[in-house]
């Protein structure tokens, strides 16, 4: 795990709620604060949708953040900064297979829970912070390595400035 702390906060927030750079990920959940406290938990109601719907729609546990972002966007737009948000975002299944085939890992999928991005905005402060979830447990750091170099460089590929 390593917390990333953003050196161009109005920039990665552009890219963040108006750009496409983060619209590969689900949100796991939200919460942002402005003149209420708005909660949002990512999770799809799969009842909602047809089954033809669930069936061409690749429809995933979480909502993707390309979906919520326009909702999120609005409740932080206007003239003053919001007071803080906190913004989880969960690789997608594909996402991760292909992160674990790339990287030759000893994990399958399945024994992955999620590799996270945890993003947290208060005090005019921004900071990003990996997270990882396994569905067994291990003394073996091999794979939080690989998503924390990742996230370093995902950051860097997108040209946000960070310190660690």
């Amino acid at each position: 795990m390593i917390a990333c702390n953003i050196c161009d906060i109005k920039l990665f927030t552009k890219k963040l709620f108006i750009g496409e750079t983060f619209d590969r990920f689900l949100l796991k959940e939200a919460e942002i604060v402005t003149f209420n406290t708005f909660s949002i938990d990512g999770r799809v109601h799969k009842s909602f949708y047809s089954e033809e719907e669930r069936a061409e729609g690749q429809i995933e546990e979480y909502s993707t953040w390309k979906t919520l972002r326009p909702f999120c966007f609005s409740l932080i737009k206007g003239k003053k900064l919001p007071e803080r948000f906190s913004i989880i975002l969960k690789l997608p299944k594909a996402a991760t297979e292909q992160f674990l085939t790339a990287r030759k890992s000893q994990w399958l999928p399945e024994q992955v829970g999620g590799l996270f991005l945890n993003i947290h905005y208060e005090n005019q402060h921004l900071s990003c912070v990996t997270g990882l979830s396994l569905n067994q447990f291990t003394l073996d750091k091999t794979l939080e390595r690989e998503w924390d170099e990742s996230i370093r460089t995902f950051l860097r590929k997108e040209e946000l400035p960070f310190e660690e």
